[in-house]
Protein backbone atom coordinates (compact mmCIF):
# COMPACT_ATOMS: atom_id res chain seq x y z
CA UNK A 1 0.00 0.00 0.00
CA UNK A 2 2.87 2.34 0.79
CA UNK A 3 4.24 2.00 -2.76
CA UNK A 4 0.84 2.89 -4.19
CA UNK A 5 0.67 5.98 -2.00
CA UNK A 6 4.15 7.01 -3.09
CA UNK A 7 3.36 6.60 -6.79
CA UNK A 8 0.19 8.65 -6.37
CA UNK A 9 2.12 11.40 -4.59
CA UNK A 10 4.69 11.40 -7.43
CA UNK A 11 1.92 11.70 -10.01
CA UNK A 12 0.34 14.55 -8.03
CA UNK A 13 3.73 16.26 -8.05
CA UNK A 14 3.85 15.95 -11.85
CA UNK A 15 0.27 17.24 -12.03
CA UNK A 16 1.46 20.19 -9.97
CA UNK A 17 3.87 21.13 -12.76
CA UNK A 18 1.05 20.79 -15.29
CA UNK A 19 -1.14 22.90 -13.00
CA UNK A 20 1.30 25.81 -13.12
CA UNK A 21 1.63 25.39 -16.90
CA UNK A 22 -2.15 25.46 -17.46
CA UNK A 23 -3.26 28.01 -14.89
CA UNK A 24 -0.17 30.22 -14.55
CA UNK A 25 1.48 29.92 -18.00
CA UNK A 26 3.27 33.24 -17.58
CA UNK A 27 5.57 31.52 -15.07
CA UNK A 28 6.89 29.44 -17.97
CA UNK A 29 6.83 32.42 -20.32
CA UNK A 30 4.17 30.54 -22.29
CA UNK A 31 1.48 32.38 -24.25
CA UNK A 32 -1.62 30.64 -25.59
CA UNK A 33 -2.59 32.32 -28.85
CA UNK A 34 -6.22 32.03 -29.97
CA UNK A 35 -9.21 34.40 -30.31
CA UNK A 36 -10.04 35.84 -26.88
CA UNK A 37 -6.71 34.97 -25.26
CA UNK A 38 -5.51 35.62 -22.64
CA UNK A 39 -8.77 36.85 -21.07
CA UNK A 40 -10.75 33.71 -21.88
CA UNK A 41 -10.16 29.99 -22.35
CA UNK A 42 -11.33 28.49 -25.60
CA UNK A 43 -13.12 25.15 -25.71
CA UNK A 44 -9.91 23.14 -26.16
CA UNK A 45 -8.20 24.78 -23.19
CA UNK A 46 -11.25 24.10 -21.03
CA UNK A 47 -11.32 20.48 -22.18
CA UNK A 48 -7.64 20.13 -21.27
CA UNK A 49 -8.33 21.59 -17.84
CA UNK A 50 -11.21 19.15 -17.43
CA UNK A 51 -8.87 16.18 -18.00
CA UNK A 52 -6.40 17.72 -15.55
CA UNK A 53 -9.03 17.96 -12.80
CA UNK A 54 -10.25 14.42 -13.48
CA UNK A 55 -6.72 13.05 -13.19
CA UNK A 56 -6.25 14.96 -9.93
CA UNK A 57 -9.54 13.60 -8.57
CA UNK A 58 -8.46 10.04 -9.43
CA UNK A 59 -5.18 10.45 -7.55
CA UNK A 60 -6.90 12.03 -4.52
CA UNK A 61 -9.40 9.17 -4.35
CA UNK A 62 -6.59 6.63 -4.82
CA UNK A 63 -4.66 8.09 -1.88
CA UNK A 64 -7.86 8.14 0.19
CA UNK A 65 -8.62 4.54 -0.65
CA UNK A 66 -5.17 3.13 0.13
CA UNK A 67 -4.34 5.53 2.94
CA UNK A 68 -7.61 5.44 4.87
CA UNK A 69 -10.19 2.96 3.59
CA UNK A 70 -8.02 -0.10 2.91
CA UNK A 71 -5.69 0.54 5.84
CA UNK A 72 -8.73 0.92 8.11
CA UNK A 73 -7.01 3.75 9.89
CA UNK A 74 -8.96 5.33 12.76
CA UNK A 75 -6.55 8.14 13.60
CA UNK A 76 -7.60 11.78 13.92
CA UNK A 77 -5.81 12.52 10.64
CA UNK A 78 -7.79 9.77 8.91
CA UNK A 79 -11.04 11.25 10.24
CA UNK A 80 -10.08 14.72 9.00
CA UNK A 81 -9.15 13.31 5.59
CA UNK A 82 -12.50 11.47 5.45
CA UNK A 83 -14.28 14.80 5.90
CA UNK A 84 -12.05 16.85 3.60
CA UNK A 85 -11.77 14.52 0.59
CA UNK A 86 -15.50 14.38 -0.31
CA UNK A 87 -15.70 18.17 0.03
CA UNK A 88 -12.59 18.67 -2.13
CA UNK A 89 -13.79 16.24 -4.80
CA UNK A 90 -17.21 17.93 -4.88
CA UNK A 91 -15.58 21.35 -5.36
CA UNK A 92 -13.40 20.01 -8.18
CA UNK A 93 -16.42 18.50 -9.92
CA UNK A 94 -18.24 21.82 -9.57
CA UNK A 95 -15.20 23.58 -11.08
CA UNK A 96 -15.46 21.24 -14.07
CA UNK A 97 -19.20 21.86 -14.44
CA UNK A 98 -18.84 25.64 -14.30
CA UNK A 99 -16.19 25.56 -17.03
CA UNK A 100 -19.11 24.90 -19.38
CA UNK A 101 -21.88 27.09 -17.91
CA UNK A 102 -22.55 30.20 -20.04
CA UNK A 103 -24.04 33.33 -18.51
CA UNK A 104 -24.38 36.71 -20.16
CA UNK A 105 -22.91 39.61 -18.22
CA UNK A 106 -22.63 43.39 -18.65
CA UNK A 107 -19.31 43.00 -20.42
CA UNK A 108 -17.14 40.01 -21.22
CA UNK A 109 -15.75 40.22 -17.69
CA UNK A 110 -16.73 36.98 -16.02
CA UNK A 111 -15.57 33.57 -17.13
CA UNK A 112 -19.21 32.52 -17.59
CA UNK A 113 -19.76 35.48 -19.92
CA UNK A 114 -16.68 34.47 -21.93
CA UNK A 115 -18.21 31.02 -22.39
CA UNK A 116 -21.47 32.70 -23.41
CA UNK A 117 -19.61 34.88 -25.90
CA UNK A 118 -17.86 31.92 -27.50
CA UNK A 119 -21.15 29.97 -27.75
CA UNK A 120 -23.56 32.66 -28.93
CA UNK A 121 -21.56 35.51 -30.49
CA UNK A 122 -22.06 34.45 -34.07
CA UNK A 123 -22.13 35.16 -36.92
CA UNK A 124 -19.12 37.47 -37.14
CA UNK A 125 -18.49 38.78 -40.63
CA UNK A 126 -15.21 39.50 -42.42
CA UNK A 127 -15.22 43.08 -41.11
CA UNK A 128 -15.49 41.87 -37.51
CA UNK A 129 -19.12 42.85 -36.96
CA UNK A 130 -21.65 40.58 -35.29
CA UNK A 131 -23.66 40.52 -38.50
CA UNK A 132 -24.09 38.99 -41.94
CA UNK A 133 -21.51 39.48 -44.67
CA UNK A 134 -21.61 42.68 -46.71
CA UNK A 135 -22.90 42.09 -50.24
CA UNK A 136 -23.89 44.26 -53.18
CA UNK A 137 -27.66 44.72 -53.26
CA UNK A 138 -29.01 46.44 -56.34
CA UNK A 139 -32.27 48.29 -56.05
CA UNK A 140 -32.53 48.00 -52.25
CA UNK A 141 -32.39 50.78 -49.70
CA UNK A 142 -29.35 50.25 -47.52
CA UNK A 143 -29.57 51.02 -43.83
CA UNK A 144 -26.65 51.26 -41.40
CA UNK A 145 -27.35 50.79 -37.69
CA UNK A 146 -24.58 52.30 -35.60
CA UNK A 147 -24.22 52.01 -31.83
CA UNK A 148 -22.69 50.11 -28.95
CA UNK A 149 -23.44 46.78 -27.28
CA UNK A 150 -27.18 47.48 -27.27
CA UNK A 151 -27.15 47.72 -31.04
CA UNK A 152 -24.80 44.74 -31.39
CA UNK A 153 -27.23 42.60 -29.38
CA UNK A 154 -25.16 41.79 -26.32
CA UNK A 155 -26.96 39.18 -24.22
CA UNK A 156 -29.26 37.99 -27.03
CA UNK A 157 -28.69 34.40 -28.05
CA UNK A 158 -29.78 34.95 -31.66
CA UNK A 159 -29.20 37.95 -33.93
CA UNK A 160 -32.79 37.61 -35.16
CA UNK A 161 -33.86 39.06 -31.78
CA UNK A 162 -32.05 42.38 -32.32
CA UNK A 163 -34.03 45.43 -33.32
CA UNK A 164 -32.00 45.81 -36.52
CA UNK A 165 -32.84 42.28 -37.69
CA UNK A 166 -36.48 42.57 -36.62
CA UNK A 167 -36.74 45.89 -38.45
CA UNK A 168 -35.31 44.37 -41.63
CA UNK A 169 -38.00 41.69 -41.50
CA UNK A 170 -40.72 44.29 -41.00
CA UNK A 171 -39.49 46.54 -43.82
CA UNK A 172 -39.04 43.58 -46.14
CA UNK A 173 -35.70 42.08 -47.17
CA UNK A 174 -36.65 42.51 -50.81
CA UNK A 175 -36.65 46.28 -50.35
CA UNK A 176 -34.19 46.94 -47.52
CA UNK A 177 -30.80 45.64 -46.43
CA UNK A 178 -29.81 46.53 -42.88
CA UNK A 179 -26.21 46.24 -41.68
CA UNK A 180 -25.46 46.33 -37.97
CA UNK A 181 -22.25 48.18 -37.05
CA UNK A 182 -22.79 47.90 -33.31
CA UNK A 183 -19.67 47.25 -31.23
CA UNK A 184 -19.48 46.80 -27.46
CA UNK A 185 -17.88 49.81 -25.80
CA UNK A 186 -18.10 52.04 -28.88
CA UNK A 187 -18.49 55.79 -28.36
CA UNK A 188 -19.44 58.53 -30.83
CA UNK A 189 -15.94 58.99 -32.23
CA UNK A 190 -15.54 55.29 -32.85
CA UNK A 191 -19.00 55.10 -34.42
CA UNK A 192 -18.22 57.95 -36.81
CA UNK A 193 -14.98 56.24 -37.84
CA UNK A 194 -16.85 52.99 -38.48
CA UNK A 195 -19.50 54.73 -40.56
CA UNK A 196 -16.90 56.49 -42.65
CA UNK A 197 -14.89 53.33 -43.31
CA UNK A 198 -17.84 51.01 -43.98
CA UNK A 199 -17.91 49.95 -47.66
CA UNK A 200 -21.64 50.67 -48.05
CA UNK A 201 -22.88 54.25 -48.42
CA UNK A 202 -26.23 54.36 -46.68
CA UNK A 203 -29.66 55.59 -47.66
CA UNK A 204 -30.61 55.55 -43.97
CA UNK A 205 -28.54 55.82 -40.77
CA UNK A 206 -29.96 54.69 -37.43
CA UNK A 207 -28.02 55.86 -34.38
CA UNK A 208 -28.53 53.92 -31.17
CA UNK A 209 -27.49 56.20 -28.31
CA UNK A 210 -26.86 55.26 -24.67
CA UNK A 211 -26.00 57.66 -21.80
CA UNK A 212 -22.46 56.28 -21.45
CA UNK A 213 -21.60 57.45 -24.99
CA UNK A 214 -20.11 60.55 -23.35
CA UNK A 215 -17.88 58.52 -21.00
CA UNK A 216 -14.61 58.61 -22.99
CA UNK A 217 -14.87 62.36 -23.56
CA UNK A 218 -15.52 62.84 -19.85
CA UNK A 219 -12.40 60.87 -18.95
CA UNK A 220 -10.34 62.87 -21.44
CA UNK A 221 -11.51 66.07 -19.79
CA UNK A 222 -10.39 64.88 -16.36
CA UNK A 223 -13.61 63.39 -15.00
CA UNK A 224 -12.74 60.27 -13.03
CA UNK A 225 -14.77 57.12 -12.62
CA UNK A 226 -13.31 55.25 -9.67
CA UNK A 227 -14.22 51.90 -8.18
CA UNK A 228 -15.63 50.38 -11.37
CA UNK A 229 -12.62 48.39 -12.60
CA UNK A 230 -13.32 44.63 -12.61
CA UNK A 231 -11.93 42.76 -9.59
CA UNK A 232 -10.82 46.04 -8.00
CA UNK A 233 -12.28 44.88 -4.68
CA UNK A 234 -10.08 41.77 -4.55
CA UNK A 235 -6.58 41.60 -3.11
CA UNK A 236 -3.78 39.05 -2.93
CA UNK A 237 -4.37 35.30 -3.41
CA UNK A 238 -8.14 35.78 -3.45
CA UNK A 239 -7.81 37.91 -6.58
CA UNK A 240 -5.85 35.18 -8.37
CA UNK A 241 -8.33 32.50 -7.24
CA UNK A 242 -11.35 34.39 -8.56
CA UNK A 243 -9.74 35.48 -11.82
CA UNK A 244 -8.35 32.06 -12.80
CA UNK A 245 -10.93 29.51 -11.63
CA UNK A 246 -14.51 29.10 -12.80
CA UNK A 247 -16.45 28.20 -9.66
CA UNK A 248 -15.19 31.09 -7.48
CA UNK A 249 -15.45 33.40 -10.50
CA UNK A 250 -19.10 32.45 -11.03
CA UNK A 251 -19.90 33.01 -7.35
CA UNK A 252 -18.08 36.36 -7.37
CA UNK A 253 -20.13 37.71 -10.28
CA UNK A 254 -23.44 36.78 -8.62
CA UNK A 255 -22.66 39.32 -5.90
CA UNK A 256 -23.06 43.12 -6.19
CA UNK A 257 -19.87 45.12 -6.71
CA UNK A 258 -19.52 48.72 -7.91
CA UNK A 259 -22.62 50.75 -7.13
CA UNK A 260 -24.62 52.04 -10.09
CA UNK A 261 -24.88 55.39 -8.30
CA UNK A 262 -21.13 55.88 -8.88
CA UNK A 263 -21.57 55.61 -12.64
CA UNK A 264 -24.80 57.65 -12.58
CA UNK A 265 -23.01 60.50 -10.82
CA UNK A 266 -20.28 60.39 -13.48
CA UNK A 267 -22.83 60.61 -16.31
CA UNK A 268 -24.83 63.38 -14.63
CA UNK A 269 -21.67 65.46 -14.15
CA UNK A 270 -20.49 64.84 -17.73
CA UNK A 271 -23.71 66.06 -19.35
CA UNK A 272 -23.93 69.11 -17.07
CA UNK A 273 -20.31 70.14 -17.73
CA UNK A 274 -20.42 72.38 -20.81
CA UNK A 275 -16.77 71.69 -21.71
CA UNK A 276 -17.41 67.94 -21.84
CA UNK A 277 -20.82 68.28 -23.48
CA UNK A 278 -19.62 70.66 -26.20
CA UNK A 279 -16.72 68.35 -27.04
CA UNK A 280 -19.17 65.47 -27.29
CA UNK A 281 -21.49 67.47 -29.55
CA UNK A 282 -18.56 68.27 -31.82
CA UNK A 283 -17.99 64.54 -32.18
CA UNK A 284 -21.64 64.13 -33.11
CA UNK A 285 -21.30 66.93 -35.66
CA UNK A 286 -18.85 64.74 -37.59
CA UNK A 287 -21.53 62.08 -37.85
CA UNK A 288 -24.02 64.70 -39.04
CA UNK A 289 -21.50 65.87 -41.64
CA UNK A 290 -21.12 62.29 -42.87
CA UNK A 291 -24.90 61.98 -43.14
CA UNK A 292 -25.04 65.18 -45.17
CA UNK A 293 -22.27 63.95 -47.49
CA UNK A 294 -24.26 60.81 -48.30
CA UNK A 295 -27.69 62.42 -48.41
CA UNK A 296 -28.98 59.76 -46.02
CA UNK A 297 -32.00 60.06 -43.77
CA UNK A 298 -31.01 59.76 -40.11
CA UNK A 299 -32.91 58.46 -37.10
CA UNK A 300 -31.80 58.27 -33.46
CA UNK A 301 -33.02 55.96 -30.71
CA UNK A 302 -32.05 56.94 -27.17
CA UNK A 303 -31.92 53.86 -24.96
CA UNK A 304 -32.10 55.06 -21.35
CA UNK A 305 -30.88 53.50 -18.14
CA UNK A 306 -33.61 50.88 -18.16
CA UNK A 307 -34.58 51.28 -14.51
CA UNK A 308 -34.28 55.09 -14.38
CA UNK A 309 -36.14 56.30 -17.45
CA UNK A 310 -36.88 59.89 -16.42
CA UNK A 311 -33.46 60.64 -14.96
CA UNK A 312 -31.76 59.14 -17.97
CA UNK A 313 -33.83 61.23 -20.38
CA UNK A 314 -32.99 64.42 -18.49
CA UNK A 315 -29.24 63.70 -18.74
CA UNK A 316 -29.23 63.14 -22.50
CA UNK A 317 -31.79 65.83 -23.41
CA UNK A 318 -29.08 68.30 -24.63
CA UNK A 319 -27.86 65.68 -27.10
CA UNK A 320 -31.39 64.89 -28.21
CA UNK A 321 -32.11 68.59 -28.74
CA UNK A 322 -28.89 69.00 -30.71
CA UNK A 323 -29.63 66.10 -33.03
CA UNK A 324 -33.19 67.28 -33.55
CA UNK A 325 -31.91 70.74 -34.49
CA UNK A 326 -29.75 69.06 -37.15
CA UNK A 327 -32.70 67.34 -38.78
CA UNK A 328 -32.29 63.95 -37.12
CA UNK A 329 -35.60 62.20 -36.44
CA UNK A 330 -35.74 61.18 -32.78
CA UNK A 331 -37.67 57.96 -32.23
CA UNK A 332 -39.19 57.97 -28.70
CA UNK A 333 -39.31 54.69 -26.78
CA UNK A 334 -39.40 55.62 -23.06
CA UNK A 335 -43.20 55.53 -22.88
CA UNK A 336 -43.16 52.02 -24.29
CA UNK A 337 -40.37 50.86 -21.97
CA UNK A 338 -42.38 52.09 -18.97
CA UNK A 339 -45.10 49.58 -19.88
CA UNK A 340 -42.67 46.65 -19.88
CA UNK A 341 -42.15 45.03 -16.44
CA UNK A 342 -38.65 45.81 -15.20
CA UNK A 343 -37.43 42.20 -15.24
CA UNK A 344 -38.55 41.83 -18.86
CA UNK A 345 -36.58 44.87 -20.04
CA UNK A 346 -33.19 43.20 -19.68
CA UNK A 347 -31.69 39.91 -20.81
CA UNK A 348 -30.91 38.69 -17.28
CA UNK A 349 -30.27 39.53 -13.66
CA UNK A 350 -26.54 39.92 -14.32
CA UNK A 351 -26.87 41.67 -17.67
CA UNK A 352 -28.66 44.98 -18.10
CA UNK A 353 -28.68 44.93 -21.90
CA UNK A 354 -31.98 45.08 -23.74
CA UNK A 355 -34.16 41.99 -23.92
CA UNK A 356 -35.88 40.68 -27.03
CA UNK A 357 -39.04 42.44 -25.82
CA UNK A 358 -37.23 45.78 -25.68
CA UNK A 359 -35.67 45.20 -29.09
CA UNK A 360 -39.12 44.44 -30.52
CA UNK A 361 -40.39 47.75 -29.14
CA UNK A 362 -37.52 49.62 -30.81
CA UNK A 363 -38.06 47.82 -34.11
CA UNK A 364 -41.79 48.61 -34.03
CA UNK A 365 -41.20 52.30 -33.30
CA UNK A 366 -38.58 52.62 -36.04
CA UNK A 367 -40.83 50.86 -38.52
CA UNK A 368 -43.75 53.17 -37.74
CA UNK A 369 -41.59 56.28 -38.21
CA UNK A 370 -39.77 55.06 -41.32
CA UNK A 371 -42.98 54.07 -43.11
CA UNK A 372 -44.67 57.41 -42.51
CA UNK A 373 -45.29 59.25 -45.80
Amino acid sequence: MMSKLVTSLIRIGLLGVLFVFLFYPEHFHVKFDYPGAPQSDNWYIRLTKTFFWLLLIIEILRIFYYGVVKSKSKSILANVVTLVVPLLVTLLFLEIIFMFVPQSHEGVLSKASQIWWEKYWNPVNALGYHDKEVTKSSGKKEVLVIGDSFAAGHGLENVSERFSDQLEEKLGKSQYTIYNLGVSGADTRDEYKRLKEFPVKPDVIILQYFPNDIEKVGREKGLSLSGTAPYADLKGPLSSLVKRFYLPNFIYWQLPHASFSTFEKFVQTAYSDTTILNSHLRDLSNMIAYRDSTGAKMYAVFIPFLFQLDKSASYTKPVEDYLRSKGVTIVPINDGIAKIPEKERVVGKNDGHGSKTLNTLIADRLFDVMKKP
